[in-house]
């Protein structure tokens, strides 16, 4: 298993509530392939620096998490095909 980390932007027009329970989809996507869950950060509403997709602001959510090449994959294809996704991004960390 590789150390990854996620960050990603939900739209504004789902309410709070809302958008935690779909950040909680994705951390039970990357649990039930036997991925690890390290840290969750929700970090709010947040004014995006310029507008993406007509919308100004964004829920902001990281995740680091542990887990299988297959697992990243799977979890990208969700990202991008929901549409209350404005932007995420992937990374792999360094082992230390």
């Amino acid at each position: 298993m590789n150390k990854y980390e996620l960050m990603f932007i939900v739209k504004t027009i789902m309410e709070t509530e809302n958008a935690n329970k779909l950040a909680d989809s994705y951390k039970k996507v990357i649990t039930d392939d036997k991925g690890e869950i390290v840290s969750f950060k929700e970090m709010g509403q947040r004014k995006l620096a310029y507008e993406i997709k007509k919308q100004s602001n964004g829920f902001y959510y990281v995740i680091d998490f542990n887990a299988s090449v297959s697992t990243v994959k799977e979890l990208d294809r969700r990202l991008k095909l929901d549409e209350n996704i404005i932007r995420h991004l992937i990374i792999k960390l360094d082992e230390e």
